[in-house]
């Protein structure tokens, strides 16, 4: 027995169309996720150039309170006389001056009057300027 299948001419049109419009829906999902993948992309890179931007007004104020700190511990150096200074640290949030005693600390009394707290030794005069006070002064001069 012999069986003959009669094919259609339409059944042929309708795959080839379902198989163009499958294609088309690919295409068309992946224009749409790279557009996609690219605005994620401008977005985060914003957001990094923001960011560093940022970093970068960081690093500069802390700069900028760093020579406030040291040009004003300059100051007071060369106020008492840089021969009589036998050591200057910070420690905490204090400048901490060690001079010889017998050291005249007048001009040091009028600049910082009493934001400079002394104690005077048998062995030495301990000076303790607050750098909370330097910062302010700083940036109220500003």
């Amino acid at each position: 027995m012999i069986v003959a299948v009669k094919r259609n001419k339409k059944q042929k049109f309708i795959k080839i169309i379902s198989l163009a419009i499958l294609v088309a829906m690919f295409a068309a999902y992946y224009v749409y996720m790279s557009k996609e993948f690219e605005q994620k992309q401008k977005i985060e890179l914003e957001t990094k150039k923001a960011e560093k931007i940022e970093i970068e007004k960081q690093k500069e104020y802390k700069r900028n309170l760093e020579m406030a700190i040291l040009t004003e511990i300059e100051k007071a150096v060369d106020l008492i006389g840089q021969k009589y200074i036998q050591h200057v640290k910070i420690i905490e949030n204090k400048v901490v001056i060690i001079c010889e005693p017998k050291t005249n600390l007048d001009a040091l009394k009028v600049r910082y009057g009493s934001m400079a707290l002394i104690k005077n030794t048998l062995n030495e005069i301990i000076i303790a300027i607050d750098v909370k006070y330097i910062v302010e002064s700083r940036l109220n001069a500003k």
